[in-house]
């Protein structure tokens, strides 16, 4: 009688627990029903299941994310580039010392070249009939951000190449648990056949019925928990070879609803903002903020980067503040609120010319009203352009630029503070194109925004 192997999957949930508690129910009913039937079963999580958007993410680092994952039952996970690059060292190298599950990330590594204790490349599964199948992790190749963070990343096609080796003629089936993206996953399966199924996160891909490209089989359940995934195997007992592949993707938002969902997710949310309480500064009148109008609290952050930077000069689009700051005591779930981004500081290095160029470019009117996703941004639209150290002045036909006072000069050297996520994109060439540019790792611009309330608000 042929085996039958069911794996399930999840990836990118982002901290959107909204549809957490009916996804534990699926995977608990699953379990219940394949193991009842004799079949074998696996959980396995493709990472970013953390988001330090969400408050109980934040305030635990991920700690409560792994208390989810274990509740649930998983197998095995790999990291995302939320885990990875969002925390500080200290935090993800505790965050899964209580898991109950393999955390596989085969191209992450201390600096001395050892491995963290909770975390391994690969690790194999026996079947109740034998059948031996290796599960193997890797998550994208962030090497200079982890780099900052006290980490050491290889190359994943580096050390994929080198646990498809050690397992290959060992193993019956070879499982890739992907956080690289659909365009890798897919050359990933040209490169190496051996692997039989690649489950696959970070591009927020859906595979409604899996994907071949050759002998293997892609997966991908989308974000934020809107779809559960499913592939099933049918294993020849005697050959032990795959005689069928099947991948499916269940619609949670089509799944039965728990009558106390809403109030379990809204549980997680209420524990993080009290986890959050602390005060950080005490407001004598409202700081208001509107993406499309230029504020205190907005120049007060723009301000801020720029200091913290130690830079010539800074520059942050409004909308990423979502609103205001009542009166009274400020917390850090109240940052935590207004400015949810992980988005980090950066200064670049350009010259006069090229600065001039950037500012120009930052006055057009497409920005305010532009709709970002991705990147990092958690907000709806750009907004407005807030500067310091940065004076626009009409002569003539002719605008002129100042910086802290001075005419921008062509060939001088500027160090420009930015939000990073005007390195990412394609918002303007010359920042792209710059050789020079510092990330300023682990804080977020909430941060900053803390460390300005705080020294001009006192908390008491």
């Amino acid at each position: 009688m042929e085996e039958i192997i069911h794996i399930y999957h999840t990836n990118d949930l982002h901290s959107h627990f909204e549809h957490w508690p009916r996804i534990h129910k699926l995977l608990a009913e699953r379990r219940q029903w394949h193991e009842e039937a004799g079949d074998e079963v696996f959980f396995f999580d493709i990472g970013d299941h953390m988001d330090r958007w969400h408050p109980l993410s934040d305030a635990t680092r991920g700690k409560a994310n792994c208390s989810l994952l274990n509740q649930a039952g998983y197998d095995a996970a790999t990291i995302g580039n939320n885990e990875g690059i969002t925390l500080p060292f200290e935090d993800l190298d505790t965050m899964y010392l209580e898991k109950d599950f393999e955390m596989l990330v085969a191209n992450l590594y201390y600096p001395d070249g050892s491995r963290p204790e909770w975390a391994k490349p690969y690790h194999i599964y026996i079947t109740k009939s034998g059948t031996i199948i290796g599960v193997i992790g890797v998550t994208v190749n962030f090497a200079r951000f982890y780099a900052q963070l006290g980490w050491k990343l290889n190359d994943p096609i580096e050390e994929l190449k080198k646990c498809v080796q050690e397992l290959k003629g060992k193993t019956d089936v070879i499982i890739l648990l992907s956080h690289l993206g659909i365009h890798d996953d897919e050359l990933i399966a040209g490169m190496f056949p051996e692997i039989d199924v690649i489950l696959g996160g970070h591009t927020h891909h859906i595979l409604h019925e899996g994907k071949e490209v050759g002998f293997t089989t892609l997966a991908g359940a989308g974000k934020y928990g809107y779809y559960t995934g499913h592939v099933t195997l049918q294993i020849d007992p005697d050959s032990k070879l795959i005689l069928k592949k099947n991948a499916s993707l269940y619609d949670m938002n089509e799944a039965d609803q728990d009558e106390d969902e809403h109030n379990i997710a809204e549980d997680y949310f209420i524990e993080g903002k009290e986890l959050l309480a602390e005060k950080v500064a005490y407001l004598p009148s409202d700081l208001k903020a509107e993406p499309l109008q230029h504020s205190e609290l907005s120049k007060m952050l723009t301000q801020a980067l720029r200091e913290w930077c130690e830079a010539d000069c800074s520059f942050m689009n409004a909308g990423m503040l979502l609103k205001g700051l009542d009166a009274g005591e400020v917390t850090k779930y109240d940052l935590l609120e207004i400015c949810p981004h992980p988005i980090n500081p950066c200064t670049v290095t350009l010259s006069g010319a090229e600065l001039k160029e950037v500012l120009l470019q930052t006055r057009d009117e497409k920005w305010p009203h532009m709709q970002i996703k991705g990147l990092g941004f958690r907000g709806t639209v750009m907004g407005v352009m807030e500067y310091d150290g940065i004076e626009f002045r009409p002569k003539g036909n002719v605008l002129q630029i100042y910086i802290n006072g001075s005419l921008v000069e062509p060939r001088r050297q500027y160090n420009l503070a930015i939000p990073d996520m005007f390195t990412f994109g394609r918002f303007f060439p010359e920042i792209q194109r710059a050789e020079e540019k510092e990330y300023w790792l682990p804080e977020f611009l909430r941060n900053l925004l803390e460390w300005k309330l705080a020294e001009l608000y006192n908390a008491e």
